[in-house]
């Protein structure tokens, strides 16, 4: 028996990151399709930091 080869599909992504790929070279080295800034501003828009989430900046001593 022969194994069946899985279809290359692209993942769901969110409408701003179609297109997106990410790679790992044999050194090991991390290639995006996107620059570092876009990829942060988006996770800036749209994910919420745990560690700042209770943050009260407004206190003064």
């Amino acid at each position: 028996m022969s194994k069946k080869k899985k279809k290359e599909e692209d993942p769901k992504v969110h409408e701003e990151l179609k297109g997106f790929k990410m790679e790992i070279n044999s050194f090991g080295e991390i290639s995006s399709s996107f620059s570092i800034d876009k990829i942060n501003e988006f996770l800036n828009k749209n994910v919420e930091d745990k560690k700042l989430k209770d943050r009260d900046d407004s206190k003064s001593e």
